[in-house]
Order: structure tokens, then C-alpha cells, then sequence
């Protein structure tokens, strides 16, 4: 008899975490946000954007930026660019999405790719220099397809969820207001 209410008392545990110190649950299918430890700081990104100009990307104090890792050939991303659009278009003085393509450095294919969604709200970028993920210690590792991680107001790397999570519902609001209090 003591087990089932172990089992229950458990289950009310995680149903209902400890938001001062560890964040609101948020899932995707089967993927769920995961914390990374230790947090590191992220990292000077030298991207070209998808017209070809070479740009530097940091994160901005005060503020959450969601790095996100995408590919032309991804069936799931067709789906989390226009989320993540509609996302920076809610929310533009609050939070940054970078987008950035893995696949491909052929600025034409990104852009008819592109073209078929609705992502006017969203930067675009190519690692065409291999700064994000190849690079000697590469912060962002590629665990799926698509792969966002978010860095909180600090700077600092704070976890990723792979997939194409729903940014925009009520688990997702709860994630970013999370990390937005967390300065």
C-alpha cells in the first residue's frame, strides 16, 4: 500500500517542480529540454548571413537568444522555422533566434529552401566557417536535427531541446519566462 502513494507523491513531485531552481518542464515529442552543465559562456559566432555578408553573432546582455541548427534536407525543421519566426515576431524586444544552416553553404538552395516557408521574422545564417559546430571545441553540439539551444540573459549556455518544439505554447511561454527571471 505504501508504494502506491510513493509512486503518486513522486509523480505530484514532478508534475509540479521547484521553480526557483530548476526549470519548468518543456518537451517535443520525445525530446525534452536538457540542462547543461557547466554552463559556458557562448561564444563570438562568425556566420555569414543567407545574402553572403560575414557577420558576428554574440549573445546580448539582458536578453535570451535561442541558437538554433537547422538543415534543407530536415523534415521536422520545415516545421520549427516558421514556430521560431512567429516566435522573434512576438516577442522582438524581449528575445534573439538565430537560425543557423548546417547542411549546405550554397546561399541559393538556403534561400529557395527559405522561400517555402514563413520565416520573414527569423535571421538566417550558414556556418560557413565553421565556427559554431566544427571548430576545436565547438560549443554547440548537434544532437538532433533540428537542435535549439537557449542562452539566457547572462550569456551563458543554459540547455537545448532537439526537434520542433511548440515555442509558443504555455510550457514553451514558462521556459523563456524562466530564464528571463534567472539574470
Amino acid at each position: 500500500m505504501a508504494a502506491p502513494v510513493l509512486l503518486a507523491s513522486l509523480r505530484a513531485s514532478r508534475a509540479q517542480p521547484d521553480t526557483q531552481s530548476w526549470p519548468p518542464v518543456f518537451e517535443s515529442g520525445r525530446n525534452q529540454f536538457t540542462v547543461v552543465r557547466p554552463r559556458r559562456p557562448m561564444p563570438q559566432l562568425r556566420l555569414q548571413d543567407i545574402g553572403g555578408k560575414e557577420t558576428l553573432v554574440t549573445a546580448k546582455p539582458g536578453r535570451i537568444t535561442l541558437v538554433n541548427f537547422w538543415a534543407t534536407w530536415c523534415a521536422a525543421c520545415r516545421l520549427d522555422l516558421p514556430t521560431l519566426a512567429s516566435l522573434a515576431g512576438s516577442r522582438p524586444d524581449r528575445l534573439d533566434i538565430v537560425a543557423i544552416c548546417t547542411d549546405t553553404k550554397d546561399l541559393r538552395k538556403i534561400r529557395t529552401f527559405l522561400g517555402g516557408l514563413a520565416v520573414q521574422n527569423l535571421a538566417c545564417y550558414v556556418d560557413a566557417y565553421g565556427t559554431a559546430t566544427e571548430a576545436s571545441g565547438a560549443m554547440f553540439s548537434l544532437v538532433g536535427m533540428p537542435v535549439t539551444y537557449l542562452v539566457g540573459t547572462g550569456g551563458h549556455v543554459e540547455g537545448y531541446i532537439a526537434g520542433a518544439p511548440e515555442w509558443l505554447s504555455p510550457p514553451g511561454a514558462q521556459l523563456l519566462q524562466y530564464y528571463r527571471e534567472q539574470s
